[in-house]
């Protein structure tokens, strides 16, 4: 059976191209707002003149560094849908989530919502598909959350990197482990008791999100116990390569930071992609930078990094997302309806 143009297309609303472009459109003023501020604010001529100063070496490194995380969350996303599927239509699907993930961060929420469209319209079941995207959120941000429950330890008790109070290093490192166990017992809440016959929708609903996060998290579980070396290489992949971004960044502006003070700054100023900003413009950026200094980095060379890396991490995944997903909405108007229904 053939998937019809029309259906094929049909996007879910907050997806649809003229809304995308909506986003992109207040990003680039949120952006214009921001340099404007870096131009025009009193105090602020010494991150304009580090910006000026930027070394072209460092951050054309940083832009394939931030390829090579962009490759890794491609890598990391066939092997937990479906392991049968082709390369070219896995790897559409992950740009494009990428791309969107870009205008409206909230932890790839965003991305992963067009992941599932793209993938219902090949034949995969709803339900699969909400499980295996918990799964893969867990698996992808499983590394940074036991980078830090180690790192931070392994500083609390003064093996690795500099003095820093108990909590900045002990402190994330508990709440890095207390968020691991806890989402190792959700599945304990067991599937729940099916609705009754005559129950709305909402019930219904709530049952459904309960049994995709109780299996998905068993999902999770079980890919990391396989040692899949595609999964665990797009997953570390993934964390390392974007942190690499951050710190070749500093170097184009010719400031060496601890990788300690990178890798726990990272994990804490990303929380603000979590508020609902347009491409996280001024959550991500004030997190980061925040963070950063909190845990010692220069401010100048802090906020010009932040910034450096902020634009790299935006324009790199929209351009590919942006070509993949033309692509992919062409393939899936001429593609077999369930070609992913046995995933």
């Amino acid at each position: 059976m053939k998937l019809s143009a029309a259906t094929a297309t049909r996007l879910p609303a907050e997806l649809e191209p003229r809304r995308l472009l909506r986003r992109a459109l207040q990003v680039l003023a949120l952006v214009g707002v921001l340099v404007l501020a870096l131009l025009l604010a009193p105090g602020l001529d010494e991150v304009t003149d580090e910006l000026g100063g930027a070394r072209p070496g460092w951050i054309a490194a940083a832009a394939i560094l931030e390829l090579l995380s962009c490759l890794s969350y491609i890598l990391l996303f066939r092997p937990v849908f479906c392991s049968r599927m082709s390369w070219r239509l896995s790897s559409r699907i992950s740009w494009a989530e990428l791309g969107v993930g870009s205008l409206v961060p909230a932890s790839g929420a965003a991305g992963l919502a067009l992941g599932a469209w793209a993938l219902h319209a090949s034949g995969m079941p709803a339900d699969r598909i909400a499980r295996r995207s918990v799964a893969f959120f867990l698996v992808k941000s499983s590394v940074n959350f036991a980078a830090v429950a180690v790192l931070g330890a392994l500083m609390a008790v003064g093996l690795f990197g500099d003095d820093q109070p108990l909590w900045l290093t002990a402190g994330p490192a508990a709440l890095a482990v207390l968020t691991i166990v806890a989402v190792l017992l959700i599945p304990r809440l067991g599937p729940g008791r099916e609705p009754a016959r005559d129950a709305g929708r909402l019930p219904r609903a709530l049952l459904a999100a309960r049994r995709a996060i109780v299996d998905g998290v068993a999902e999770a579980v079980e890919l990391l116990r396989r040692r899949d070396t595609l999964v665990l290489a797009g997953a570390i992949g993934y964390w390392a390569f974007d942190n690499a971004v951050l710190w070749a960044t500093f170097h184009a502006f010719g400031a060496s930071v601890p990788i300690t003070t990178i890798l726990m700054g990272y994990l804490i100023g990303q929380l603000g992609g979590l508020l609902p900003i347009p491409g996280g413009v001024g959550g991500i950026d004030g997190g980061l930078i925040g963070a950063l200094v909190v845990f010692g980095a220069p401010a100048v060379p802090a906020a010009a990094a932040v910034l450096a890396y902020r634009t790299i991490l935006f324009w790199l995944p929209l351009a590919g997302g942006a070509i993949a997903f033309v692509a992919l909405r062409r393939e899936l108007a001429s593609a077999e309806r369930g070609r992913l229904a046995a995933c």
